[in-house]
């Protein structure tokens, strides 16, 4: 009876480290190929995202659907002024093909003026006369008339602090180092946000 007693114990333990196993193999295979929560670091996407927010992003989106103009993506392993690699989270303003310019704030694709109305806080809160966005084109800071093909340009909402694609050292971003899009902040609290654009 004790043995009975002893198996059943032991088949019970078995199936627990089982379903905890598969739980845990689950839960790895969710975070490396679907969804991975990503801190976000420094003040660049300001004020749609802050330092040290938790956003997740969604891996499904670069490799089976198009990128969209807008999107906020997370780039891997970008080389900065530190010389180290860091992940970095900013919008797609330009993709394949697109010539950009702005000029008197005012961003240009092809020619057609688009406005970005996630930009409006951070120029309501300018303290000085001058733009948010310095005047350039593509050609002037990249060499290019146009986003080549299979690259997108990037930048940060807090166009005057923001380390993107209009320096040369980043440039623009090849589809494959993009490792996702946004659009959920989880954390903290107060800053959850489930349409993030």
């Amino acid at each position: 009876m004790e043995e009975k007693i002893q198996g059943k114990q032991k088949n019970e333990f078995f199936e627990w480290v089982k379903a905890i196993a598969f739980g845990l193999l689950v839960a790895f295979l969710i975070k490396q190929f679907l969804f991975t929560p990503v801190l976000v670091k420094g003040a660049s996407m300001m004020p749609t995202l802050e330092d040290k927010d938790r956003v997740i992003i969604n891996k499904i989106g670069p490799k089976f659907k198009s990128i969209d103009r807008f999107d906020i993506v997370v780039i891997e392993n970008v080389l900065l002024q530190k010389n180290e690699e860091e992940n970095i989270i900013k919008r797609i303003i330009g993709l394949p093909g697109d010539k950009i310019e702005y000029k008197d704030d005012q961003l240009y694709i092809n020619g057609e003026k688009f406005s970005e109305p996630y930009l409006d806080q951070k120029k309501k809160e300018l303290k000085d006369s001058g733009s948010l966005t310095y005047d350039f084109t593509l050609e002037q800071d990249l060499g290019e008339i146009t986003v080549p093909e299979g690259h997108y340009f990037v930048l940060g909402d807090n166009r005057r602090v923001s380390n993107d694609s209009r320096n040369p050292e980043i440039g623009f971003i090849p589809k494959e180092k993009i490792m996702g899009t946004t659009s959920i902040v989880c954390w903290p609290f107060e800053h959850i946000d489930f349409r993030l654009k």
